[in-house]
């Protein structure tokens, strides 16, 4: 299997790369990105560890590579500027996006091609993208809160001294301020978290709080999030590639099937295989989860619209 990265020479699509890498189970890795003599570098440093990790091919180009591509992974985006509001941001991502869709659809990939959409903000542009492609909206799918739920389970279980690999839970919703913590299902092992020695609703607070902030602890740290973001990416990568049919938190377009939300891209829990979203999930939630859920996709929907009608879609 092929994975083309757009933005492979930055950060977060050179550490995506390196997971990818770690992983070992895609057959070849290509980095693509605007800037071809830092994807090159990127490549090749990946290269040279190939001897001690896996029998891949890493290589870097440009549009060239999405015919034979399997899966197509977005990483492409623009930082903030000083004074910048939001929406001009959201703008400025959204033209460079339009621009990457419009490359990617005239290079002609694959009918069966899946495309990851990691460039923020992450729910307006998997939206935007599965309008654009020409592709089945099920193999259009948003990172979505995917690295939001693996850093609050890394804080959880740093918190209570438990096994990060057995401390699970979710966050659904928008990939934003607007996200929500599925506390009704989140465990240690197979006991419920409100039942572990130690927990309480302040601590839930303090945790929280910090994942919702955890980009711009690691962006006021260290310039920016890079090595969790391409855990999570492999994560949704691996569970197509290997057609695991995970329960992961990506984020697609809704159509109203699961918990009456439509017209976004958000995440709930989906069902990710060969074939991109395989089905969603409604897990069941506490009745504050489901109103957050469905409060979090209207606190997309404006911003959407504007998009929207900004591009003319």
């Amino acid at each position: 299997m092929k994975v083309s990265i757009i933005g492979g020479g930055g950060l977060v699509g050179s550490c995506a790369g390196f997971a990818l890498q770690c992983g070992g189970v895609v057959r070849e890795i290509a980095l693509l990105d605007l800037n071809a003599n830092l994807a090159a570098g990127q490549a090749l440093d990946i290269m040279h560890g190939g001897p001690s990790v896996a029998d891949q091919r890493i290589t870097s180009g440009g549009y060239e590579h999405i015919p034979t591509s399997d899966i197509i992974c977005i990483t492409a985006g623009l930082r903030r500027k000083p004074e910048e509001s939001r929406l001009d941001l959201i703008n400025r991502n959204t033209d460079l996006f339009v621009g990457i869709l419009d490359e990617v659809k005239k290079a002609g990939p694959k009918p069966s091609a899946i495309v990851l959409v990691v460039s923020n903000p992450v729910d307006i542009l998997t939206f935007v993208a599965a309008k654009k492609l020409g592709l089945p909206a099920t193999q259009i799918l948003g990172l979505g809160t995917q690295l939001d739920t693996i850093r609050f389970c890394s804080l959880i279980a740093e918190q209570l001294g438990t096994a990060p690999t057995q401390t699970h839970g979710l966050i659904l919703g928008e990939h934003g301020d607007s996200m929500i913590p599925v506390w009704s299902s989140a465990t240690v092992g197979s006991l419920s978290l409100d039942k572990y020695p130690g927990w309480n609703s302040m601590l839930a607070e303090k945790i929280f709080a910090r994942t919702k902030q955890s980009g711009a602890e690691c962006l006021s740290k260290k310039g920016g999030a890079g090595f969790a973001v391409g855990i999570a990416i492999r994560d949704v990568i691996h569970a197509i590639a290997l057609d695991q049919h995970r329960i992961l938190p990506v984020s697609t377009v809704q159509d109203g099937a699961c918990y009456g939300i439509r017209d976004v891209a958000i995440s709930v829990p989906t069902v990710v295989g060969q074939t991109g979203a395989v089905q969603r999930v409604e897990i069941e939630l506490w009745p504050k989860e489901l109103q957050g859920l469905k409060s979090s996709a209207a606190a997309i929907k404006p911003t959407l619209d504007t998009v929207l009608k900004r591009i003319g879609c």
